[in-house]
């Protein structure tokens, strides 16, 4: 299977997360193509990649009143549950096919989970105003009143009245992410 590559359909307009996200499709490159000797490096360091992407996404979204049970936020750690599975099962017991498969899923899941919930992300992150740099909140009036549960789209609950947020939100959802097995 041909891997993953950045592209502009990748490219949320949010350049810290675009940033991020074009650091994790290289990474899982260098995990695709590595040979057995460098695999578990490679794979090491993307798992520490996206435990600090992950844990920068979940705190902009605890920053914006999303929800910490959303399914944004469980998606992350299933992932990250998923991935150190794999990395003891290949530490443990040399299971380095395992590894190679968790990336070949990851090139499959990654542009879904980006085009869907990490778009819905973004665009209630520029809505309210949110400097991923600082933290800081440009548009305080915009923030739900209540919490974001859910997907952060027409499923959730919170930010009532803004209808394109839920139109992206609702496209995005359309396609259940699939997490890698």
């Amino acid at each position: 299977m041909a891997g993953l590559e950045w592209s502009d359909g990748l490219a949320l307009d949010l350049p810290l997360m675009d940033t991020t996200h074009q650091e994790f499709v290289a990474l899982l490159a260098a995990v695709q193509e590595a040979d057995d000797a460098a695999l578990l490096p490679a794979w090491h360091a993307l798992v520490v990649h996206t435990v600090a992407h992950f844990g920068q996404e979940d705190r902009w979204m605890q920053s914006t009143r999303f929800a910490s049970g959303n399914c944004h936020s469980m998606q992350h750690r299933v992932i990250l549950q998923v991935l150190g599975e794999g990395t003891e099962r290949a530490e443990k017991h040399g299971e380095l096919n395992v590894l190679r498969a968790m990336a070949s899923e990851l090139a499959i899941w990654f542009p879904q989970h980006t085009q869907s919930m990490d778009a819905a992300l973004a665009l209630h992150l520029r809505r309210v105003g949110f400097d991923p740099v600082t933290g800081v909140v440009a548009a305080p009036a915009e923030l739900p009143e209540t919490l974001i549960e859910g997907c952060g789209g027409a499923c959730s609950s919170g930010s009532g009245g803004d209808e394109a947020h839920h139109r992206a939100g609702a496209a995005g959802t359309a396609h259940h992410d699939a997490v890698p097995a």
